[in-house]
């Protein structure tokens, strides 16, 4: 297997908020931008209704009050009673109409973006996968765009409103009052003050929060797939001091996240209480002092503007802490968005008809990394139909050679050539079809054993399902169970290493392509079952080209060639006769196996 790359570390944290991030969900969006046209007239229109309705209430306030004396106009109270209740219908609607729009919108988005993730990870190079986790992939497409869609969901839409009454606010404050409108702003300026400087010790820690959430997600996943193994080398106490390490951090970054965050909401509840007090004791002081530019239905009104030029401070107070961890979760995605992918070959025609086999190593180098070369000078010239072994110490670059052949990687220099034609000018996706793989780590996933052995094959047969188990030796095994081949694969099925081994092995007879890669096949497997699974694969391999990498050199005795590496290149190539005869690295490998300590 290749060398791992270093993961992404607890220290790699951006320390600023990252707006570009933001920027891009905008654009991502333009696709929806009428439905959002529509939503930001809903909400102008629901706060307008909002706005009025003081004006309406301190008109109510006057006659009331001049009807003490006079006696009370019920007709006029009515009329205005009538209006401020049609007013904040029409205002409700239209709030309801905008929060509906924006939902929309944002359930459409976070779905877009889940499937435009699960498309690039297909695009993506193998190599990304060596340098990320699992578990932090998981935590990009589910932690960080839920995160992105919280924020959407809630923040978007009660921005959109609370800016608009934010502006109406003002200029219905200085239409009534100038003097008054700039008691209630100045106020206000200290919740501004405060914002800012929050928002500025708080974005570092929302963006560890994210990124330790990844980790944390990357270390449980690792840790409890592979929970045999931690607990048959005692190292559990070992892994709970890496998991505290790491939940601690998440720990810390979070608190400190939401304790400078739920400030926000409790200062600017300060801020409006001091805007009421100040109103009421200018107001009283023109009231005294008999200025008829101020009266008691003014007061009144003001004190409902307060109230809603608060409203909305407090609402940017609450979707700023929320548009903070939606950065962190976006730079995350679109990071994994704009990753480099593996180049277009869209403009590729190539194919081969009728595949036979015949493969040509020339002088291929590679390394995983351009400081590290794993290959440096391979070639091999192989015949159709041949059972190719590759044998060599651990890291002399076996698999690798493998990969290059599949193109999960690509080749820095030489070329490698099917049937004479290069795999750099086929598509990858036809390359991958030229070959069966069965890999020394099984691959099975949640379904029925039907659906795993014709795993992307259509219109198999119940007798071609037969004759594959019967070959491998799992036929008996499939009939005792109660649903046969539509039985779940599931936790409570609990099969062996072996039996999955199996299922694999029968999966790619079934495929039955022209070519055919073993890597430790049947490493999983006991003795006697080796025995079964290894007629049947001399019988899959006959006719087509085979490469199998082995350890155990006995089973490789009967191939037609054997490549001998070490250290990334071919040192010995020959049947097993020829090799040991010629009493080299082959032979001392082989007969290393078989000295008594």
């Amino acid at each position: 297997m290749p060398p791992m790359r270093p993961m992404m570390r607890a220290n790699q944290h951006p320390e600023k908020a990252d707006l570009g991030a933001i920027k891009k969900i905008l654009v991502y969006c333009k696709c929806y931008l009428p439905a959002i046209i529509v939503a930001i007239i809903f909400a102008v229109g629901g706060s307008v209704a909002t706005i009025i309705g003081p004006e309406k209430i301190s008109d109510l306030m006057n006659e009331i009050t001049a009807g003490i004396v006079t006696g009370i106009d019920t007709g006029a109270v009515e009329k205005i009673c009538f209006t401020l209740v049609a007013i904040y219908a029409t205002g409700a609607v239209l709030n309801y109409g905008q929060q509906f729009i924006t939902a929309t919108v944002t359930q459409r988005t976070s779905k877009r973006l889940r499937t435009d993730i699960d498309e690039k990870i297909n695009r993506l190079p193998l190599s990304y996968f060596d340098t990320t986790t699992k578990g932090d992939i998981l935590s990009r497409v589910t932690n960080d765009v839920d995160t992105i869609s919280q924020t959407l969901s809630q923040s978007s839409a009660n921005l959109i409103s609370s800016l608009a009454l934010f502006v109406g606010v003002i200029y219905k404050m200085f239409r009534t009052n100038w003097i008054l409108s700039l008691v209630t702003i100045v106020s206000s300026l200290l919740g501004f003050v405060f914002m800012s400087f929050i928002l500025k010790k708080s974005q570092k820690y929302f963006n560890r929060k994210q990124a330790d959430l990844g980790i944390m997600n990357g270390q449980i996943e690792e840790i409890y797939t592979n929970h045999n193994i931690v607990h048959a080398f005692g190292a559990k106490s070992q892994e709970k001091k890496k998991f505290d390490e790491v939940n601690n951090r998440l720990y810390d970054s979070n608190w400190k996240s939401q304790w400078l965050s739920g400030m926000m909401h409790p200062v600017m509840q300060f801020v409006g209480n001091l805007a009421y007090a100040l109103i009421f004791i200018v107001g009283v002081i023109f009231i005294v002092n008999e200025n008829d530019a101020v009266t008691l239905g003014t007061i009144m009104a003001f004190v409902i503007y307060a109230r809603l030029f608060s409203q909305p401070l407090g609402t940017f107070a609450q979707s700023l802490t929320s548009i903070q961890q939606a950065s962190a979760a976006s730079k995350r995605v679109f990071e994994m968005l704009e990753a480099e992918e593996q180049t277009d070959e869209s403009s590729k025609t190539e194919k081969i008809s009728n595949v036979k086999g015949e493969v040509e190593f020339r002088n291929v180098k590679f390394g995983y990394s351009p400081e590290k070369t794993i290959i440096h000078d391979f070639s091999a010239s192989l015949k159709a139909g041949q059972k190719v072994a590759i044998v060599g110490p651990t890291g002399a670059g076996k698999t690798t050679m493998v990969n290059l052949l599949m193109r999960f990687y690509e080749i820095d220099g030489g070329d490698i050539l099917i049937d004479g034609v290069s795999t750099k000018s086929i598509k990858r996706e036809y390359v991958h079809d030229m070959f069966d793989m069965i890999l020394q780590d099984t691959w099975l996933f949640n379904g029925t054993i039907r659906e795993n052995l014709v795993y992307n094959k259509e219109n198999v047969t119940d007798r071609e399902l037969d004759e594959a188990c019967e070959a491998v030796g799992l036929k008996h095994f499939i009939e005792t169970l109660p649903q046969g081949y539509d039985t779940e694969l599931n936790e409570s099925l609990n099969l062996s290493d072996g039996q999955k081994q199996q299922l694999t092995i029968a999966r790619a007879m079934i495929k039955d392509a022209p070519m055919l890669i073993l890597d430790e096949a049947t490493s999983s497997i006991d003795t006697r079952t080796e025995l079964v699974i290894q007629k049947a694969m001399d019988k899959l391999t006959v006719g087509r080209t085979s490469f199998v990498i082995a350890h155990r050199l006995s089973t490789i005795k009967n191939a037609d060639i054997i490549l001998v590496m070490k250290d990334g290149d071919i040192i010995e190539q020959g049947s097993h006769d020829e090799l040991i005869a010629n009493g080299n690295f082959y032979a001392e490998l082989y007969n290393s196996q078989f000295v008594v300590a």
